[in-house]
C-alpha cells in the first residue's frame, strides 16, 4: 500500500481517481479546496461515498487551498504521502478569458507551491495533469506530443507554464513526473459547465442548446475511466520526465454528440447556431502511441457506449436529484 496525495481529488476527474486507488489497496489523502466555479455541493456528492462507507484510515479529506504553502506543509508532515497526483486547477477554456490572473495565480502559482514541497518531502512520483488545449489551433492531426505548443486562452498557457515548472523540477531534484495531456474527457460526475452535460440537460428538459459553428468543431473525447487509467498507469512510469497524451485517438464532430444524446433520451434538441468563441480550437485528435508504449494504455470505451453510460447516470442522479429539489421547493 502506498500513501498518495491527491489535489482538486473531489472534482470530476479526481473523485474517480481518488476511488480508483483505494480500490487497488491504497491510502489516499484528497486535497480540494471546494471553490465556487460551479455548486461546492456537487464535489461533496463525488466523494460522499469516500467519506461515509471507507475506513477513514484508507481516505483522508483535506479541505485546503493548493495555494496555502502552510497548510499543505502540515499535510505533507502529517501524511507523508509518497506520490502525488496533482489534479487541482481552476478549469473552463471560457472562464479563463474573463479571469486571467486567478488562472494564473491557482494553476501556476498553486502548482509551484505544491511542486516546492514535494521536493522537500522526496517524492517519488509526480504526475501533472494538464491539458490538449497547449496545441491550440494545430492542424498536424493527430497531435503528438512533439509538436510545438500554441496556447489560445489563459488556461491553456498555465497549464503549459505547469509543464515547464515540472520539467525544471525533474531536472533538479529526485522526483520522476509525467505530465499527462488529457483531451475532452467526459463521463459520470462531469462538471455542469462542459458540453455534454450542458447538452444532455437541454435535450431532456426541452429547453434550446448552443452549438458553435454548427457542430462541426471536433473533440478527441475521452470516457473519464480510460483517462483514470492513464493516470493510474503513470503513477509507476520510471522515467525521470514525460509528456502524454490522454486521448481516444478519434476526433467526433459535436453534432455527432447531439445526435448520440438523441437516441437515449428519445428526445430532439433545439439547437441554437453560433460563430466559435475565442480561445476555442477547431479540432482535437490524440496521437496515442506514446500513451500505449509507455503506459501500455488503450482507451476501451466507445463513444456509443460511454454517452449512453453518461445519460443513463445524468438521468439517474441529475434529474432525479433536481425534480426531488423542485417538489420541495412547492
Amino acid at each position: 500500500m502506498e500513501t498518495i496525495l491527491v489535489t482538486g481529488g473531489a472534482g470530476f476527474i479526481g473523485s474517480h481517481v481518488c476511488e480508483t486507488l483505494i480500490n487497488l489497496g491504497h491510502k489516499v489523502i484528497c486535497v480540494d479546496n471546494f471553490n465556487d466555479y460551479y455548486d461546492p455541493n456537487i464535489k461533496h456528492k463525488n466523494i460522499s461515498n469516500l467519506v461515509s462507507s471507507l475506513n477513514q484510515s484508507n481516505f483522508v479529506l483535506y479541505e485546503k487551498d493548493i495555494r496555502d504553502k502552510e497548510a499543505l506543509l502540515e499535510i505533507f508532515e502529517k501524511e507523508r504521502p509518497n506520490k502525488v497526483i496533482h489534479l487541482a486547477a481552476m478549469a473552463g477554456v471560457r472562464n479563463s478569458l474573463n479571469h486571467p490572473e486567478l488562472y494564473f495565480d491557482v494553476n501556476v502559482m498553486g502548482t509551484l507551491k505544491l511542486l516546492e514541497l514535494c521536493k522537500k518531502f522526496n517524492i517519488k512520483q509526480f504526475v501533472f495533469g494538464s491539458s490538449s488545449s497547449v496545441y491550440g489551433d494545430n492542424l498536424s492531426l493527430p497531435l503528438r506530443e512533439d509538436l510545438l505548443t500554441n496556447p489560445m486562452n489563459p488556461y491553456a498557457l498555465t497549464k503549459q507554464v505547469g509543464e515547464e515548472l515540472c520539467k525544471l523540477f525533474s531536472s533538479n531534484s529526485g522526483m520522476n513526473i509525467v505530465c499527462l495531456r488529457f483531451f475532452t474527457v467526459y463521463g459520470p460526475r462531469g462538471r455542469p459547465d462542459m458540453a455534454i452535460p450542458n447538452f444532455t440537460k437541454a435535450i431532456i428538459q426541452n429547453k434550446e442548446l448552443t452549438l458553435f459553428d454548427a457542430g462541426a468543431l471536433t473533440r478527441d473525447f475521452t470516457y473519464v475511466i480510460d483517462t483514470v487509467n492513464g493516470i493510474i498507469a503513470s503513477l509507476n512510469l520510471n522515467h525521470k520526465f514525460e509528456i502524454i497524451n490522454i486521448g481516444n485517438g478519434n476526433n467526433i464532430p459535436v453534432k455527432q454528440i447531439i445526435t448520440l444524446i438523441e437516441e437515449n433520451t428519445s428526445n430532439k434538441a433545439n439547437i441554437i447556431n453560433e460563430p466559435r468563441k475565442p480561445g476555442e480550437v477547431m479540432h482535437t485528435k490524440a496521437d496515442i502511441s506514446k500513451a500505449s508504449a509507455l503506459l501500455n494504455y488503450v482507451p476501451a470505451v466507445s463513444i456509443e457506449e460511454g454517452i449512453n453510460n453518461f445519460v443513463n447516470w445524468y438521468s439517474d442522479v441529475v434529474e432525479n436529484e433536481e425534480n426531488k429539489d423542485s417538489e420541495e421547493n412547492n
